[in-house]
């Protein structure tokens, strides 16, 4: 995961490969595919105002669930 202070971006990425694809979707967030159609970075726009991280926090939590079927 990584912040972008400067462009207040806040980003998941899944894959340490290069994107040729990106889509944005609604809510200010961006998703970013590899060739094979597979995402590799979740981009979420504006995210301190949006509280999705304060700005000066070193760490974010992350919470696991478990999914049962």
């Amino acid at each position: 995961m990584q912040y972008s202070v400067d462009a207040d971006i806040l980003m998941l990425i899944l894959k340490e490969v290069a994107p040729v694809n990106a889509i944005a979707e609604p809510g200010g967030v961006i998703v970013s595919y590899d060739e094979t159609g597979e995402p590799v970075c979740v981009e979420f726009l504006n995210a301190s105002k949006r509280q999705l991280i304060h700005p000066g926090e070193t760490s974010l939590p992350i919470q696991t669930q478990a999914f049962r079927s």
